[in-house]
């Protein structure tokens, strides 16, 4: 029985020198704080469509045919929608959209979004239509009431881009004027001269030429740099244009490794 408590120091000593193993090994974590993030819905390419068709097909009517026009929006009508989208063309006359496209989404919370839409019609010119637009648990598009015309979304005016700094080597500015010329030019063969080991460049078209370079910026980081050129087509219309080109130095030599945007991105 004298024995006992010797036994029992032992146990706790040997339990201790596993415990502090344990933390050594593997040490005690703080609980995970997960920062709180605000849920950004994502875009719905179907809803979009959705509300652009609907536009195309409520703003494109022949006052000589209302019954043709009101079945090109039978798809859209239902119990909340009276028949003919709600609009009743005159007599005579026609309207016919162009082009339309949406240019702001809301969200409304419940699979709603509210879509303005774009529409440049023949007679009336630019119109902007907001189309609510809701997504049912099944899956299903529908709208969510009567369109709205408004007016055009908040713009300002454009604004030069800061931190631009001048660019006053003469070398880079004689490859990047070389470069753009070639590249406007369609003369992939005379652009990969000055074109960086692994540059993936898409010539555009039509063919542009080049007539000057009217301004050569540093961008902010000095890996590009930003031309503003003149430009001409072949039918001689004539472009003001701005490219980014990143450029990096090789053996003492500038190269272009990118001109506005990557293709393969």
């Amino acid at each position: 029985m004298r024995e006992l408590p010797r036994y029992l120091l032992a146990a706790v000593a040997i339990a201790g020198l596993a415990a502090s193993a344990r933390f050594a090994i593997a040490p005690p974590r703080g609980p995970r704080i997960v920062a709180a993030r605000a849920d950004t819905p994502s875009r719905d390419p179907g809803a979009e469509g959705f509300a652009t068709l609907f536009a195309r097909r409520y703003l494109s009517w022949n006052g000589a045919d209302p019954e043709g026009s009101a079945s090109g929006l039978e798809r859209f009508t239902g119990a909340g929608i009276e028949s003919g989208g709600g609009i009743a063309p005159p007599e005579s006359g026609s309207e016919r959209v162009e082009w339309a496209e949406v240019v702001q989404e809301r969200d409304q919370g419940a699979g709603q979004r509210a879509f303005t839409v774009a529409v440049q019609t023949d007679n009336a010119g630019l119109l902007y239509l907001v189309v609510a637009v809701t997504r049912t648990p099944g899956g299903e598009l529908q709208l969510s009431g009567y369109p709205a015309f408004v007016g055009a979304p908040s713009a300002g005016s454009a604004r030069p881009a800061p931190h631009l700094v001048e660019v006053q080597d003469g070398a880079l500015a004689t490859v990047v004027e070389r470069s753009l010329r070639n590249y406007l030019g369609d003369l992939p063969q005379e652009l990969a001269a000055d074109l960086a080991h692994g540059a993936r460049v898409s010539l555009p078209a039509p063919a542009l030429s080049l007539e000057s370079i009217q301004r050569l910026d540093w961008t902010a980081d000095r890996s590009s740099v930003v031309a503003v050129v003149r430009t001409a087509d072949s039918r001689g219309v004539r472009y003001t244009l701005a490219y980014e080109l990143e450029v990096v130095r090789v053996q003492g030599r500038w190269e272009v490794s990118a001109v506005e945007m990557d293709p393969s991105a």
